[in-house]
């Protein structure tokens, strides 16, 4: 026989949910012939028919990520939200930025190779001066 109606009433009793409701294995029969509501509450203070408690979040995976971080670890650009990245990024045109005008300035590069430079840096096709400095050298693109 189920003991779904006695669940139901047990849970509105003891105004919790059907899945906290815990009845006695033992006391199935008398929980069974329990039908309104004053049996219900007579079983409860018998200890036929108990509250489980409540399930709360597990932190043992908070606890295993925030040892890794203190480690050093899962702090790279893919976990990284916000500006913080743009930062990067400006830092690193900027540099090139000025790096290329320096080479302009002293005539290494004629306005039409810096312009081309320019919008290739522009465009992500160099990742640091390093990079650009070597692109440079490859395609002979300084005067002297």
């Amino acid at each position: 026989m189920s003991l779904r109606n006695q669940k139901r009433i047990a849970a509105d009793v003891l105004k919790i949910g059907e899945t906290r409701v815990w009845i006695d294995p033992e006391r199935f029969e008398d929980v069974s012939i329990a039908i309104t509501r004053d049996d219900v509450r007579a079983l409860i203070k018998d200890g036929a028919i108990a509250t489980k408690p409540e399930t709360g979040v597990s932190r043992g995976r908070y606890r295993h990520s925030h040892l890794q971080k203190k480690k050093g670890l899962r702090k790279g650009p893919g976990t990284r939200k916000g500006c913080v990245q743009g930062d990067e990024w400006e830092n690193r045109i900027r540099s090139m930025r000025e790096f290329l005008r320096l080479l302009r300035k002293r005539k290494i590069i004629t306005p039409a190779v810096y312009r081309t430079l320019y919008l290739k840096a522009k465009g992500g096709a160099f990742h640091d001066r390093r990079q650009l400095k070597s692109y440079i050298e490859e395609h002979e693109l300084a005067r002297r």
